[in-house]
């Protein structure tokens, strides 16, 4: 077990493919910069397996790309992986997005679910562009960073320093007592990811998805906590592709979710 750096990119993204996954080269750099990325190399130096942790200081850390090769499927290296990069975090809490394939795996380590997402995709259709939210600034990322502390329930400053250029379109909306809500849309592969949409509440949450938004093929990861971002979906031409589950392990996550409507990546949280 190693830690990988950047170089090993690469390799990694031929282990994603293994496993009918895509090169997603524009996450894994994002993910490379914000988290601790572990691999295991079998015995002919190819890698065999990796996972990434996502710290947010002490209080929870985001699991996300376990991914073992093929050829050793079933022989426990997921679970050495997994035990390896949390006990190589020091946080009280962690989180994940699990498939129905990972999920045994998580729950034998003790996870438990808390939740439901499912992902939206589809060429979007109708978008109205209210002109309400405008371009981020550098001068509200202070209260971009505050209010995303606040929902999430962890302090998440690299992250979300890094969101104005990991996203190709970032903008807030700006009201009488600062941030009232932030969104982004990025690109991934062949489509766009819809996400961090976090607000204060749901009229400013869809009126940020339909400015961020672009034409062209798209994706939402949406909680089952909100059903009128479901409801804007099917509206707007999406449909849902696969559904995945939301655990969590350690101390419950002190966020609130009722506030965050689709997140940067399911990768991190």
């Amino acid at each position: 077990m190693r830690l990988l750096g950047i170089d090993d990119l690469p390799a990694c993204q031929r282990l994603a493919e293994d496993r009918d996954w895509g090169r997603e080269d524009h996450k894994w750099r994002f993910l490379f910069s914000v988290g601790d990325v572990y691999g295991i190399d079998d015995e002919n130096g190819e890698l065999a397996g990796t996972v990434i942790s996502t710290p947010y200081g002490k209080d929870v850390a985001a699991i996300s790309m376990v991914l073992v090769a093929k050829r050793y499927e079933r022989r426990g290296l997921g679970g050495r992986l997994m035990r390896h990069a949390m006990d190589n975090t020091s946080t009280a809490s962690f989180c994940l997005t699990a498939t129905d394939f990972g999920r045994p795996l998580y729950e034998r380590l003790g996870f438990r679910t808390v939740g439901l997402c499912t992902a939206y995709t589809g060429v979007a259709e109708g978008l109205s562009k209210r002109g309400v939210s405008v371009p981020v600034e550098a001068s509200d990322m202070p209260a971009v960073h505050a209010l995303d502390t606040e929902v999430f329930g962890a302090d998440r400053s690299e992250m979300v320093k890094g969101l104005p250029s990991f996203c190709e379109s970032f903008r807030v909306v700006r009201n009488g007592h600062g941030i009232a809500g932030f969104g982004g849309a990025w690109k991934n592969e062949d489509r766009t990811m819809v996400g961090p949409v976090t607000a204060q509440d749901t009229e400013t949450a869809l009126t940020l998805v339909d400015e961020v938004t672009p034409p062209g093929p798209v994706r939402l990861d949406i909680d089952h906590r909100h059903p009128e971002l479901i409801t804007w979906a099917e509206a707007h031409g999406l449909r849902p592709a696969f559904t995945t589950t939301i655990m969590e392990y350690g101390a419950p996550i002190n966020g609130d979710p009722s506030r965050l409507y689709t997140p940067v990546a399911q990768a991190l949280g």
